[in-house]
């Protein structure tokens, strides 16, 4: 760890009497009176030779952490204040190319590999390095000798436990630990549960079904398994998302492991999943940021008011397919599987080319096309909110929001999804921008009411039509 005698990267312990939940904290306006626990806190800059350090003043800072008992954490500067193998530090460096510590990945990185291994609730930006943060975990707690499963994540999609497990076999890939994405198989593949061997590989990254699945045949043995993380854990643990089967493999895999350390991420919890969170990890840490700080302030959002339907084909065609083959890559949402392929089918059909992706394919081609985009074959991709959560491409610049997200029937917006969907531009601090196609009063409305929610007004491109005014946008964002 850090060196443990400088105040500024300390935090004091918490008395137990004073301690908050995470769903209260969150909301509270605090204040040394009111929040009696300390903070850990880190500023955007990148230290000077007169403060090296990543630690400000609360005020000044986005990224909070609350810290539950006795245990004093110290903010790591640099990836060799973590303790971890020479050969995972080689990973980092080596593979993947990096050279200090996130803002989030300092301050999270010692809650998650110090003694005890306390539970952590993670909410942090898009693209601030969570993944990082829970893959080296799980890395570093794993005994490569022991040829068992130590280490459990689990994603909503069989594309991000894929995209998770790629970067654990590039960070990992020193140290000799191996892994197993638990995913459906293809039809073409398909093996009984019964005819598969054990699972022997010490880290199982998966979708809820199928490490359940597993687990139930007992081929996944969780006896030995120290840590067990959910990825977009808001959507894992939502009444309409995964929360019985979540449920079920957190209370097998701690009642037959013993302390197993619970690490949620996610880029949004909503009130009902804070509330629940707090139940599930009763003595964990937390860390979150402020709703109005999660729009993230490197990515430009822009509002373009359309006639008609004809009229947001006209954008696609004229102006996202233009210009965005100068900047990078596009993802464009829509809503439905069904308006994903008639919009596919119509540009395609105009001469486009663009691919997409929706949960009812064929899983083979699902992964085809998720590989073609991020060898950057493909420069537009069409999609559901499949690939909102989690999705990773750095060249992604540009998200198009075709339909604007809503709850599942109803007509209120779906804010969560909102930010999820924007935040696959700009990546890791790199620009971006994103265009919301207004066409309806109701997309009006929702747009009007996704303003207020995150307190953020978005600006409106003056004319649909016009090439300049897009471009003006994009030269704003940084793009051109």
């Amino acid at each position: 760890m850090a060196d443990k005698e400088s105040s500024s990267s300390e935090v004091a312990p918490a008395k137990a009497e004073e301690k908050k939940s995470w769903a209260d904290v969150a909301e509270e306006e605090e204040s040394e009176a009111e929040l009696k626990l300390k903070e850990l806190t880190v500023s955007d800059n990148n230290g000077s030779a007169s403060d090296p350090g990543l630690l400000e003043d609360p005020d000044d800072s986005q990224i909070k952490a609350v810290v539950s008992g006795d245990t004093v954490y110290a903010s790591a500067l640099k990836f060799e204040d973590l303790n971890l193998s020479d050969d995972l530090i080689k990973g980092l460096y080596v593979e993947m190319g990096f050279s200090r510590p996130s803002k989030i990945q300092a301050v999270t990185l010692p809650m998650i590999l110090t003694p005890p291994y306390k539970d952590l609730v993670a909410q942090a930006h898009n693209g601030s390095g969570k993944t990082t943060c829970f893959v080296l975990g799980m890395l570093s707690r794993v005994d490569p000798n022991l040829k068992v499963p130590q280490a459990i994540c689990i994603c909503p999609t069989r594309e991000l436990a894929q995209q998770n497990q790629s970067v654990l076999l590039r960070m990992g890939k020193f140290s000799g630990i191996t892994s197993m994405c638990a995913i459906p198989s293809e039809s073409s593949n398909f093996v009984p549960i019964s005819k598969r061997p054990p699972i022997t590989e010490q880290v199982v990254i998966g979708t809820p079904g199928t490490i359940k699945k597993w687990m139930s045949a007992r081929k996944l043995a969780t006896r030995d398994v120290k840590i067990l993380v959910f990825d977009e854990a808001d959507h894992m643990l939502a009444e309409d998302g995964f929360r019985d089967d979540s449920e079920r493999i957190m209370k097998d895999i701690q009642r037959s492991s013993g302390h197993c350390q619970v690490l949620l991420f996610s880029a949004t919890f909503n009130e009902t999943v804070k509330a629940f969170v707090s139940k599930v990890v009763k003595d964990g840490n937390q860390i979150f940021v402020k709703k109005e700080e999660l729009t993230l302030e490197k990515l430009k959002q822009y509002k373009v008011r359309c006639p008609d339907e004809l009229a947001k084909l006209e954008v696609i065609k004229d102006k996202i397919f233009e210009f965005g083959q100068k900047i990078g890559q596009t993802i464009i949402f829509v809503r439905t599987r069904e308006s994903t392929q008639r919009l596919h089918k119509t540009l395609v059909q105009d001469g486009y080319e663009c691919t997409s992706i929706q949960g009812a394919m064929e899983q083979g081609d699902r992964d085809k096309i998720i590989k073609e985009f991020k060898d950057g074959l493909t420069k537009v991709l069409l999609t559901t909110d499949l690939l909102a959560r989690g999705f990773d491409q750095a060249q992604v610049n540009l998200v198009i929001n075709y339909d604007l997200p809503i709850k599942y029937g109803t007509s209120e917006p779906d804010y969560e999804v909102y930010l999820h969907r924007i935040g696959r531009a700009g990546r890791f601090g790199r620009k971006g921008a994103v265009f919301n196609l207004v066409c309806t009063d109701r997309d009006q409305m929702i747009m009007e009411k996704i303003e207020k929610h995150f307190a953020h007004y978005i600006p409106e491109v003056p004319n649909w039509r016009s090439e300049e005014d897009f471009e003006k946008a994009l030269k704003d964002a940084g793009l051109l």
